[in-house]
């Protein structure tokens, strides 16, 4: 039983601190909505999200105001659409279709963004799940709420190298149909291995096939707290760096147990997950990068900020798992670069590079994220860099993922402009040299040999 005592002790956390519900979720599964046609299929997709989300926006204000606790975003993911297309989509313009109406559910319900615009690739490609991959570029041009996912690779299949081929080049060509607002449509979408059925965040979120037919997911957000609670122990070892943090990240996911349970009775879904995440945005103070600073570095991408990242991840789930029964999604420490203040600034300083920042998601929560690279990158060199972080979660077993964001016409020096939550980014350098031949093999990196546990 939550007390009113917690909910009092996180006063300060939210007036001083940043601390926030980053996002209440709710997941739709679409799997009873394939119909006869495309027509058919967006009717029955439109009218179970708006039947079920009607109040999620309104429930969600209401436990703000009741309880003083921001709760910065609804929203929804549902199944992925590659799915419920499979038999009635014959076309890229069908896909389009359905992105479209998830657009105007999200619209009509009011919610930040609507995940799900997604498919599941990690072993090979159903010829609808070529077609939703092929049509993301159009999708997210002429959708302003609907967020993409492709899953590419996982531990136990391997990685599907031929879709990872061809993602790079939709990536670009997303790049190319938003250039005249600095290439947004590519922060929408995101390329995974591993990825989870309840993440609440996204761009990745999706509804999975193994879950209830509706669900309640929060996600928690609190690097402010973890800063403020660190600074009062500077200086001291790191056992009782650790206590501190761990001790930090269980108070901030009882705000986040407190407010899904009651999201979950108030609407009659079942509660899913906690997803205690250290999601940054642009505001001062509520940075991983500055947590980082605060432990000892100058910037992040100083020696060290691997081995510093590892501990702050571990020691946020130690202290997660204690305050929920049900911890998941991705939960842990985020690293976005155009949405933590302190990470642009490494960048610009050059103490953070591509190349150090993939090293960091060996141990963060999930890859490299909302990095501006120059628009004229190949698509063979994107295709290059995903398949390199697939590598990673693939091979340690865990979720990692890409959003990548080739900013057409800008190159190394300039900055692209995303606004609100998803801020601003400088350029950042990509390696030149070339890795075409190693793209254009085709077939499928096998699974590797620790993955048989059958």
């Amino acid at each position: 039983m939550i007390s009113i005592d917690e909910v009092l002790e996180t006063n300060a956390m939210i007036s001083k601190m940043n601390l926030d519900v980053r996002t209440i979720t709710m997941g739709i599964s679409l799997l009873d909505c394939i119909g006869s046609d495309v027509e058919d299929t967006g009717r029955k997709i439109y009218d179970k999200i708006t039947g079920y989300a009607k109040d999620l926006v309104h429930t969600g204000n209401d436990i703000s105001k009741k309880y003083g606790i921001p709760i910065v975003n609804k929203r929804i993911s549902v199944t992925p659409i590659a799915l419920i297309g499979g038999s009635v989509c014959h076309s890229t313009d069908d896909f389009v279709t359905l992105a479209q109406t998830l657009d105007a559910a999200a619209n009509a319900v009011g919610v930040n963004f609507i995940g799900g615009y997604s498919a599941l690739v990690s072993k090979g490609m159903t010829k609808a799940d070529e077609l939703l991959i092929r049509s993301i570029p159009e999708a997210l041009a002429t959708t302003g709420k609907v967020c993409s996912s492709v899953n590419v690779g996982s531990t136990k299949t391997g990685i599907n190298m031929d879709a990872v081929k061809l993602i790079g080049e939709m990536i670009l060509q997303t790049a190319e149909l938003t250039k005249e607002q600095d290439s947004i449509g590519c922060c929408k979408f995101v390329v995974f291995c591993n990825a989870p059925d309840d993440n609440p965040f996204m761009a990745g979120a999706f509804h999975g096939v193994t879950e209830a037919d509706c669900i309640i997911n929060v996600g928690v957000s609190g690097p402010g707290v973890v800063k403020q609670a660190l600074e009062n122990v500077r200086g001291a070892n790191f056992e009782v760096l650790c206590e501190t943090i761990k001790k930090t990240a269980f108070k901030v996911t009882r705000v986040g147990q407190l407010v899904a349970k009651e999201a979950s009775e108030r609407l009659h879904v079942p509660f899913g997950i906690v997803d205690l995440s250290l999601a940054p945005t642009p505001a001062v103070g509520d940075s991983v990068a500055e947590i980082l600073e605060e432990i000892g570095l100058e910037y992040a991408g100083a020696p060290g900020t691997t081995a510093a990242l590892a501990m702050l991840n571990d020691q946020v789930k130690k202290g997660g798992v204690m305050a929920s029964s049900y911890v998941g999604g991705l939960s842990g420490a985020f690293i976005p670069v155009s949405e933590d203040q302190r990470m642009i600034d490494a960048v610009s300083a050059g103490a953070l590079t591509l190349e150090k920042l993939e090293a960091m998601t060996c141990v963060c929560s999930v890859g490299l994220d909302m990095i501006a690279i120059p628009g004229d990158t190949k698509a063979t060199t994107i295709s290059g860099i995903i398949a390199d972080e697939m590598a990673l979660g693939m091979i340690n077993q865990k979720t990692t993922a890409v959003r990548l964001i080739p900013v057409i016409g800008k190159g190394v020096g300039d900055r692209a402009e995303f606004g609100g939550l998803l801020g601003y980014a400088p350029i950042i350098p990509v390696n030149r040299f070339s890795c075409d031949n190693f793209i254009n093999r085709g077939g499928r990196i096998p699974a590797p040999i620790h993955s048989f546990k059958n």
